[in-house]
């Protein structure tokens, strides 16, 4: 069996104790033992050295719940360049109301009983890099000036943060959260970086405040999300999460980006004035994005995979749909769409001058009619039309689903060769608008009306054609009178 590795004075780069070969703890002069080997009345005289906002460095130091309390107590609970790394707090730890006037450090700090940092105030940095908190954290109400780094904690029970705020950037890289975590109403006047977390349990973020980014990339989640109610300043990036449970995002004014997201749970995002990215996205189960206020545009769909997503108000005029793995799994509630230009346009192809018929029309048509710019290739006309099909049955408005079957009947007909089936496709959209378009076959109906009856006015006796005329007498000769000459 390997002899566990043990860490020499040469290792942590301090004098450490003399009064055992295996404790971490800062020597303190003038004993050459740390504070938790100091006899009653060296701790006593070590003790009344301490005053309000002094440094104190107590690395590598066991400290039992009793030896901690009497250190705040002597500095008047304000403690200020303080250096905790490597401790080890046996008994609870009770920071509350505990002032830090200069950088506190507990990198790599144990804590196997309660860590309360409750209402506790630390005016400049704070640093918990590696440490191990095996019961309950709490930092409720806390107040950081500088920067937070809480990156590979391990949190072995519940977490609370709720009502701290961070004055610059705080990150919980790699961090794991075996508990409850609670960050209601937390205010991050910086970015908040999650990437890579581990939560084992559900974390809640109602309410909060993040000024810059709120970075969750690449976090695991095994138990429900809750960014309720959440203000986001720059960015909301959820890329390549992976999310059992169900993810609740209530959120405005921001991009939410959910690129590479693996969501086994239920999605529901109401939003308002948010630009969202799906692409590469997997929702295994039932998802609903919907417009709370302003405009709500979805970007990108491109390799999305969802089992059922309902899209409620959403701008679609510029997403393209058509490398959307499954079409027919969206439902499109009162969304918005693109539309053919307006008035008449001039080109250099047959006929030149064209006059648009309105109507709603996919960004994926636009594309490929050179109406806008995408960075990809656009589809050809062929999968434009088998796009128009599968997204009918999509639409709750009879007028879009109309003006999809009229795209892709239109579509269809100019991705035919030319020949008899594009001959008949083109008289049938000429004639009535692939049975769309009934003013157009109207139009029809009205002009050949016209021609037929000018041709009957012409030809009947509105205009007769020239005709002998005979001579008759202006007094014929009474029937009787002519028997009578006859006679005689």
């Amino acid at each position: 069996m390997t002899p566990p590795l043990k860490l020499l004075s040469l290792d942590v780069g301090w004098r450490t104790c003399d009064a055992a070969p295996e404790c971490l703890g800062v020597a303190c002069k003038p004993y050459g033992r740390c504070a938790a080997h100091l006899a009653p009345a060296e701790l006593e005289e070590f003790l009344g050295r301490l005053s309000p906002g002094q440094s104190v460095d107590l690395r590598g130091t066991t400290l039992g719940e009793d030896l901690l309390t009497s250190i705040l107590d002597a500095a008047g609970r304000r403690l200020g360049r303080a250096r905790f790394d490597l401790a080890l707090f046996t008994g609870p730890a009770r920071f509350g109301e505990v002032v830090f006037a200069g950088d506190a450090t507990f990198d790599h700090a144990r804590f196997d009983r309660l860590a309360s940092f409750f209402g506790t105030r630390f005016t400049r940095n704070a640093s918990f890099r590696d440490v191990r908190f095996s019961r309950e954290f709490s930092m409720h109400g806390s107040r950081v000036r500088g920067h937070g780094a809480f990156d590979h904690v391990l949190f072995g029970s519940d977490a609370l943060f709720g009502e701290a705020r961070f004055g610059r950037d705080a990150s919980f890289r790699a961090a794991e959260f075996h508990g409850f975590a609670a960050f209601d109403a937390a205010m991050f006047d910086g970015d908040a970086v999650f990437r890579g977390t581990r939560f084992r349990r559900a974390v809640s973020c109602r309410r909060t405040v993040f000024a810059g980014t709120a970075g969750f990339g690449g976090a695991r989640f095994h138990g429900a999300v809750y960014l309720t109610q959440a203000r986001v300043g720059r960015r909301l990036a959820l890329t390549d999460v992976q999310a059992l449970g169900p993810v609740e995002i209530d959120t405005s004014g921001c991009p939410l980006d959910l690129r590479g997201a693996r969501l086994s749970g239920r999605l529901s995002a109401r939003m308002a004035d948010v630009d969202v990215d799906l692409r590469d996205a997997v929702l295994a189960g039932p998802a609903a994005l919907t417009r709370r206020a302003g405009r709500v545009r979805v970007t990108s769909l491109d390799r999305l995979d969802a089992a059922a997503l309902t899209l409620t108000g959403i701008d679609l005029s510029t997403c393209g749909l058509g490398r959307l793995r499954h079409p027919e799994s969206l439902t499109l509630s009162e969304c918005v769409f693109a539309a053919t230009p307006h008035g008449v346009r001039l080109g250099l192809g047959w006929p030149p001058i064209r006059w648009w018929t309105a109507r709603r029309v996919l960004a994926d048509e636009h594309a490929w009619r050179g109406w806008s710019v995408r960075p990809e290739q656009p589809l050809d006309a062929g999968r434009v039309a088998h796009l128009y099909e599968r997204l009918r049955q999509a639409v709750d408005d009879k007028k879009i689903a109309a003006d999809f079957a009229f795209g892709a009947m239109d579509m269809r007909r100019l991705a035919s060769e030319r020949g008899r089936m594009r001959l008949l496709l083109s008289i049938y959209w000429l004639a009535c608008g692939y049975g769309l378009r009934m003013g157009r076959t109207l139009g029809w109906l009205a002009l050949l009306t016209a021609v037929v009856a000018g041709v009957v006015y012409w030809s009947s006796d509105g205009h007769p054609s020239r005709r002998p005329v005979s001579h008759r007498s202006p007094h014929p000769v009474p029937a009787v009178h002519a028997t009578a000459a006859r006679a005689g």
